[in-house]
């Protein structure tokens, strides 16, 4: 009984069951006149649906029409190859199979596909195909012209770089696949669609390497996105929400980039891309920890200066995190740990501040919060001028008015820069609410509240799973292989293996033997001797 109410609300619950019953199913008919006011009806005589009437063949044979959505199709193309060619079309006497014949010589360049069922029609014309539609036939011919606007293919805005490429994914699900094609020209990258979303049918692609990937991990994505049943999906982060294995953590699980060569990357090592129609983002799974901390430039470098970088981003990352609360703590609990000339001049300033370390720590935080998010949401050309100012003049006049001290200022600003010099945004935005925590705590216990508190994050990141995949590893638990690039990167000869435990075991090995650089000894010598 349980269930059988839970289904009948569920069926409430989707407003295309309400546009199914007036008619969106069924087959097509013989009339033209009908099947065009079927249209019509069903999308509401929108002014962007052109319905184009013409006659079929030198002799006027038949009557026609072709559907297609304004700025969703080749309009250019429409006229030259169909319309056009389609007036000069020349039945022979024998033929039997007429729409058979119009596929072959109108749509000789393009993907087509007969269609039956108005549920078919409406899903292929709303993903910008246009249909033709033949006076006396109960079938319509499907032609694949998809084109209209969409934003050229331009620098990442989330993910810079010094050293590699320029360019980034754009709303366009075709053109972001062909941008890993041509990085990875092998025919075992194999691509799967999926529609997800019941009103809006979002095209989502899966890309991974066969052989390379694990089948139980690509299984395990394919499954999770069959499952989502919902209205709509407008982005990424709505199926991210979904496939994720654990909903109540601040730490991402799943990695997401706009850059075709982290893409391309992370499928060589054996993991799977999901990418959705609309957005730039691609989403990457299985994803670890370590993972947030690399950036794409750090296989562009050479291995010490990319290891130094890596070093400095965790060092920054850990600052970000802990850094007000150790002020707290240590002006709360623990002077003697404080320098004296030091704890002398922290005094001295705080002498005139009404509020106790912790109150005065969180009127900054907040502050420094509101003005990083009205930079973002104000336009670009005002926000940095609004953040930089705003910063200066507000922490200037807080400390000039009493309500903080200057040491105050100056640990807030720390921890702001070191937040924004974190590679991944979404690692960046978890310390920024831990961090709130583990204030708290130093406010309540000190030192020891900050220590449980950093217990408490490490036993939590080491429960995660992403698809399966420990969290933390190559960490928890420890894989000594892959720890050639964790906190350090080993010299790229020295990359043998793909990460274990996410690539196919079968195929670990990803180059040969005997790859370290050897200069030719006889060549050294000439040149000592020069």
């Amino acid at each position: 009984m349980w269930l059988r109410l839970r289904n009948q609300n569920k069926k409430q619950a989707y407003p295309c069951d309400k546009v199914a019953q007036e008619g969106i199913y069924g087959t097509i008919e013989r009339d033209l006149h009908a099947n065009i006011e079927k249209v019509r009806n069903i999308t509401g005589n929108s002014a962007d649906i052109v319905i184009r009437r013409f006659w079929l063949g030198k002799e006027d044979n038949l009557s026609s029409a072709l559907c297609f959505v304004s700025g969703m199709v080749d309009e250019n193309m429409v006229q030259q190859l169909f319309i056009e060619a389609s007036v000069q079309l020349s039945f022979p006497s024998m033929c039997c199979d007429q729409l058979e014949y119009i596929e072959k010589k109108i749509a000789t360049a393009n993907t087509t596909r007969r269609v039956k069922q108005w549920n078919d029609v409406f899903s292929l014309l709303m993903s910008g195909e246009s249909i033709l539609f033949i006076h006396g036939m109960q079938e319509a011919i499907s032609i694949a012209v998809k084109g209209g606007e969409y934003r050229a293919i331009t620098e990442p805005s989330t993910q810079l770089s010094i050293r590699g490429p320029r360019e980034g994914f754009t709303e366009s699900l075709t053109t972001n696949v062909a941008m890993v094609r041509r990085r990875i020209q092998h025919p075992h990258v194999w691509v799967e669609a999926i529609t997800v979303g019941e009103v809006t049918h979002t095209n989502v692609r899966i890309m991974y390497m066969k052989g390379i990937a694990d089948d139980n991990i690509v299984e395990e994505v394919r499954s999770r996105l069959q499952r989502i049943c919902m209205d709509g999906v407008l982005e990424s982060g709505y199926i991210e929400q979904f496939i994720e294995d654990e909903t109540f953590t601040t730490f991402p699980t799943i990695y997401h980039t706009e850059r075709p060569d982290s893409v391309a990357a992370n499928l060589l090592e054996g993991r799977v891309a999901i990418f959705v129609e609309g957005t730039p983002f691609v989403l990457i799974a299985p994803a670890v920890f370590i993972q947030f901390f690399q950036a794409v430039e750090d296989y562009y470098a050479r291995f010490d200066i990319a290891t130094a970088l890596r070093f400095l981003r965790i060092l920054v990352f850990f600052i970000s995190l802990v850094a007000p609360s150790l002020y707290i703590a240590a002006t709360t609990f623990h002077q003697e740990m404080i320098p004296t000339s030091l704890v002398i001049a922290i005094a001295a300033q705080r002498e005139s501040v009404p509020f106790p370390a912790f109150v005065e720590a969180v009127i900054m935080e907040v502050t420094f919060e509101i003005l990083r998010e009205a930079g973002v949401r104000l336009p670009r050309t005002v926000g940095q001028a609004v953040s930089i100012v705003g910063a200066l003049v507000i922490g200037q006049a807080a400390v000039e008015a009493g309500f903080v001290s200057s040491v105050m200022v100056i640990v807030v600003s720390i921890t702001a820069i070191a937040s924004f010099a974190t590679p991944s945004f979404a690692i960046a935005v978890s310390a920024r609410l831990i961090r709130f925590l583990l204030m708290v705590l130093a406010a309540l216990f000190g030192f020891y509240g900050i220590l449980i508190g950093l217990i408490w994050m490490t036993i939590h990141l080491c429960s995660l799973r992403s698809f399966g995949v420990p969290y933390m590893t190559p960490l928890a638990p420890l894989i000594p292989m892959n720890l050639r690039d964790t906190f350090v990167r080993f010299p790229l000869w020295a990359l043998t293996d793909r990460p274990h435990g996410i690539a196919e075991e079968t195929n670990i090995v990803r180059q040969g033997d005997e790859q370290r650089p050897k200069p030719n000894q006889e060549m050294r010598r000439e040149g000592d001797e020069n």
